[in-house]
């Protein structure tokens, strides 16, 4: 079945997954004159029993978070025992809910429309949401807490491994964290435990606050997608940025349609995650990817989109280049011509378009491996993905996306995503070991700058910006 398990840990990873599986249940069909879903459901829900015997699907997912943290989703919940928000009330009453406010959601457990199995969601009542008495916040905590409750529970064991022996055949794990807390410490101690227990060759890179944590994480994971709300975002695009449920939202319409691939049915357009990193990572050691994604804001733009499922032959040579880059401001910056900065080379991407049908576009002559073929070893390295599935608007989903008459748009979008490598990830690299170097200590000081330097290097291979040579610090 090529299962992908998921671990959630912490509140910004919870809101985003909670969009992430209520997206994915929209998939499923529930009658026999509704089509068949292109959706291979298998890999990441599991099938079960319900209390009265009927048959269910729940996440294949482990959710940690902190004491006060859950809101309605209780130990024993969903399908068994569940104190419901007004929303899912109306929802599990058969009515047509309401669609949420910012102001009305506290919990990421407020909009969730799935049942989760009771084995998934682990409450960490060491610490408690939002203390001020002994607040979350710092790596070395989270470091601590995972090392004391894996020493007592061994938490592989007792919350993982279940999901893990199950899967037929598992092809990985995803992983949503929080990393400019406590909690990109725990994930790290975490993914490290992972990579011993199951023998995953991994790197992982953390772009979060943390320079630690990137050197640590770095050497854990195949490929990391450091992802940030962008501070300017277009009038087709609005949301309330102190709202977590609005956020998330956008960020989960890119990973949703960008990871689409690994659960199409049809074997021609489905691709496993190793498969997809062993593209972006075609360099060996270029772990850090970015994620862009365009949409088509109503049916006749959609129709008339300048940026059609088939790109032209001069995007693909020298990079897509999409509305919304999700890159941390403060990893990646702009590099637009009109501000100063070279245009980066990219080294490889990953284009995933949906909705569009099977509109003409120019042909692109592509490998064995359905890879465009290049025509220059300067061009980067390309795989292209297409479906006819939308990105469903649920009612659980805020009204961010907005039509050309600025009303709010409704049921579903054409997405156009890309994940992309490239060499603007030099710089960054280089510009956080100066902002972290004096502030650590002497006896990590050396390691750390070496190591950032090194990982630097990785994104430097056939690129020359001129006034970046010879500066190290």
């Amino acid at each position: 079945m090529h299962e992908i398990i998921t671990l959630q840990l912490g509140q910004q990873a919870n809101y985003l997954a909670t969009h992430f599986w209520n997206t994915q249940e929209s998939y499923f069909t529930y009658s026999a004159d509704q089509a068949e879903s292109p959706i291979d459901h298998d890999v990441h829900f599991r099938p079960g029993l319900a209390p009265d015997g009927t048959e269910t699907f729940m996440p294949r997912t482990v959710i940690y978070d902190l004491k006060g943290a859950f809101g309605t989703l209780r130990k024993i919940n969903a399908l068994y025992d569940r104190y419901e928000s007004p929303y899912l009330q109306s929802l599990n009453a058969g009515l047509t809910p309401t669609r949420p406010t910012p102001a009305s959601i506290r919990f990421f457990s407020d909009y969730s429309r799935v049942f989760y199995h009771p084995r998934s969601v682990v409450q960490l009542s060491e610490h408690e949401l939002n203390s001020a008495i002994a607040p979350f916040e710092r790596h070395a905590t989270g470091e601590g807490l995972f090392a004391d409750l894996d020493r007592e529970h061994d938490l592989l064991d007792r919350d993982l491994r279940l999901f893990v022996e199950e899967a037929d055949h598992m092809q990985g794990f995803q992983v949503f964290a929080g990393l400019d807390d406590a909690w990109g410490g725990f994930a790290a101690r975490y993914v490290e435990r992972m990579r011993d227990e199951y023998g995953k060759d991994k790197r992982l890179l953390r772009l979060g606050n943390k320079a630690r944590a990137i050197t640590e994480l770095y050497q854990q994971a195949s490929i990391v997608v450091p992802l940030a709300v962008p501070e300017r975002l277009s009038a087709s695009v609005k949301l309330d940025p102190g709202s977590q449920w609005h956020t998330s939202a956008l960020l989960a319409t890119a990973v949703e349609s960008a990871m689409l691939p690994t659960r199409l049915k049809d074997p021609i357009k489905r691709d496993s995650l190793g498969g997809m990193a062993e593209v972006l990572n075609i360099m060996g050691k270029q772990s850090v990817a970015g994620l862009q994604m365009s949409f088509a804001r109503s049916e006749s733009e959609a129709h008339n989109d300048a940026r059609q499922k088939k790109l032209s032959e001069e995007e693909l040579s020298e990079g897509v280049q999409l509305d919304i880059r999700f890159t941390p401001s403060d990893q990646l910056e702009s590099y637009s011509r009109s501000n100063g900065f070279r245009k980066p080379r990219v080294f490889s991407q990953l284009v995933t378009s949906r909705g569009y049908g099977d509109e003409e576009g120019e042909e692109v002559e592509m490998d064995r491996a359905e890879r465009r073929v290049q025509r220059s070893s300067y061009e980067p390295v390309t795989k292209s993905y297409n479906s006819d599935l939308q990105f469903p608007l649920l009612d659980s989903f805020p009204e961010i996306f907005r039509g050309g008459d600025d009303e709010p748009l409704a049921e579903a979008l054409n997405i156009t995503s890309s994940l992309s490598t490239d060499s603007s990830v030099c710089r960054k690299l280089k510009d956080l070991r100066s902002a972290v170097i004096r502030s650590i200590g002497l006896e990590d000081r050396e390691t750390l700058g070496n190591e950032l330097m090194e990982m630097a290097d990785e994104y430097h291979e056939g690129w020359s910006s001129g006034s970046d040579d010879g500066e190290d610090d």
